[in-house]
Parts: structure tokens; sequence; C-alpha cells
């Protein structure tokens, strides 16, 4: 049970980290919209400046080189976490100071995957969903799946996003590797990998970045057809003829997590604690589910929504997480970023 309270607003408690003018969040597009932050800035008078992210390759390697000191809260993803702890380049979290985290969901509060091996946290799951396949629904005689996205037929109308992680693992399944194994290929299976994505290539219209650019793209007629997040399908659904497919051979659950750089000054940090406690609070809970269509790893509204909006974020049946695949970056993910990037330059 949450202690009594836990979930209300940002309280001013101290003049110190009152008086933090501006705190840079790292994140994605999706995930940190303007008005999504509006009230914490109010309440503790604090500015959040949103930093977009590419990939979180990117972010891992602008954090690990020193090129993002401005960064002052980041969004590395629950099964990439290992690599930013490993590396030594995320503060420890105490999470006295973060009492919204009782209402995590179970299967969040007790992942170790945020912990080091000492079972010190380090950072805090915050955010999950699914990536489907988004496609127009008139140029496709039937549901897209992986398959399809490596089919000359749809030469020219086609998108990957640009992450090994994902990508190299979609070709994996196509290749015909179990799931379960997926994220554990050996070097025969990552070179049949190999082999389908530079075949591929040449089908593209893009490898996109940020989610915006290939809601851009569906809009303008010039994707039909992408692994994706589900922002398109949100933003364009009612304006053209858009579905939302989620492959058989297994949807890609994702889960973002909120951190802070090793080396954040202590006063930063206590008012990043609040900001983390606000994302795990009603508020921005509210407002991700009903106009980002993403669900807080929080219970904090769960039961204040309608069944139609607990649907469209998937916490109707929580047992839905059951069939996720999780991508997991594997030990050799060094291997991966190689394949990915001989595979962009082919």
């Amino acid at each position: 049970m949450a202690a009594a309270g836990a979930a209300g607003t940002v309280a001013r408690t101290s003049s110190a980290w009152a008086a933090v003018s501006e705190l840079v969040w790292a994140t994605w597009d999706s995930n940190g919209h303007p008005e999504y932050v509006v009230d914490f800035e109010k309440q503790t008078g604090t500015k959040i400046k949103l930093s977009y992210l590419s990939s979180e390759d990117a972010q891992f390697a602008a954090l690990k080189t020193g090129s993002a000191a401005d960064w002052d809260m980041i969004n590395p993803s629950l099964n990439g976490s290992w690599r930013y702890i490993k590396a030594g380049l995320l503060k420890e979290l105490d999470l006295s100071k973060i009492p919204n985290a009782s209402l995590m969901y179970d299967v969040f509060k007790t992942t170790k995957k945020a912990q080091n091996e000492a079972g010190k946290t380090f950072a805090i799951p915050y955010l999950w969903g699914l990536n489907p396949i988004i496609y127009r629904t008139d140029k496709f005689d039937k549901e897209p799946d992986y398959n399809t996205l490596f089919d000359a037929k749809y030469s020219g109308q086609l998108a990957m996003r640009d992450y090994a992680l994902e990508s190299i693992a979609i070709a994996g399944l196509v290749a015909g590797v179990p799931r379960d194994k997926v994220f554990t290929m050996d070097a025969k299976e990552l070179g049949e990998a190999k082999k389908l994505l530079v075949a591929q290539k040449p089908h593209l219209r893009t490898y996109w970045q940020t989610i915006g650019d290939l809601t851009n793209l569906f809009a303008t007629g010039e994707v039909t057809c992408a692994f994706s997040w589900r922002v398109p399908y949100d933003e364009l659904k009612g304006k053209l003829p858009v579905g939302m497919a989620k492959p058989k051979a297994g949807v890609m659950g994702w889960c973002d997590c909120f951190a802070m750089p090793a080396n954040l000054p202590a006063e930063k940090a206590e008012i990043a604690y609040k900001f983390v406690n606000y994302l795990l609070g009603p508020e921005y809970s509210t407002q991700v589910a009903r106009v980002g269509h993403y669900a807080t790893t929080s219970s904090v509204i769960r039961n204040k929504l309608t069944k139609e909006e607990q649907a469209t974020i998937f916490i109707d049946d929580m047992d839905v997480m059951k069939n996720f695949m999780w991508p997991v970056a594997p030990d050799n993910y060094s291997d991966w970023l190689k394949i990915w990037n001989e595979v962009k330059a082919s």
C-alpha cells in the first residue's frame, strides 16, 4: 500500500533547490512535450529545458565521451541501463526522495535491471509501451508483418528506425531466429541478419531518427509502412487511413527510465528528485496518457481512466506485458553496432 499523499503535487521545501532556474532533460520528443512539464515548472519555479534524443546509442556515446555536459537528467532504456551503470555514468539514486516510486506496478518496482550487482538503484522506470508497425491501410491488402519491411514489392515506401538493437533483432526474426534467442544471436545468426539488412537497404525510403520526421513522411505519402512508435497512428488517424499492426512474431515492448549523470551537482540533484517524483505522479501520468497515449509505470491514475482510455495505453489488462519482447542490449553489443554501421554504409 502506497504511503498517504505520495502522489501529491511537488511542494517547495527548500529554497536551495527552488533556486535552480533550469534543468536540461535529455529525452524523446514523444515523452517530453512542453505541456507535459508545465505543471512542474509552475510548482517549483524551475524551467525544464528539453533536449531531444536521436538514438539511445548516441545518448550513451555522448555521456561516455563527455559531449553532453549540459544534460542534468537523462533517459536510458530499462533493458539498456546496465551499459550506463557498468560504465559509471549514472548517479546512485536515493529512493526515499521519490515517494511516488511506491505507486509503481510491481513488474517495474521489483526489476533488477536498473540496479548494479550490489543492488543499488541507478535508474527509475517511468514510461512504457509497445513499438508496432504503422501502415497505410489503403495501400495493403492485409496487415503487414516484419517480412513486409523487407519486401521489394514496396520498395521506396518502407522505413526502419536508425537503431541497431531493434533493427538487427527484427532481421533475426525474419531469418528464423526464435524470439527467445533473438537478442543473444551468435556470429552466424548475426551474419544472416546482416545479409537481410543489406538487401533491405535499397528498398527503404529512410532510416528514421525522430518520430516527428517519420510522422511527416507518412503524412506526405512518402512512407506507407514502417517499424515505428505509435505516434504516427495517433497523429494521423482520422486524417489518413492508417493502421497499427502488432506482429505475431513478437511485439517490441519498451520502457524508458529516468536517471541522473554521475557528476550532477547536489543542488541540481535535489530538484531532479522532485522531477522524477513528478513523472510518477498524477499530472504527468494524466497528460501522457490522454495526449500521448502512453502509460507511466505508476498506477496513480489507472482507476481514474475509462476502460477505453485504459485499453488505449494497454493497462486494461496488465498481462499484455507478458507477450512483449523486451529488447535487451547483449554483452557483445559492440558487434551489433559494427554490423549496423556496415549495413548503413553498404
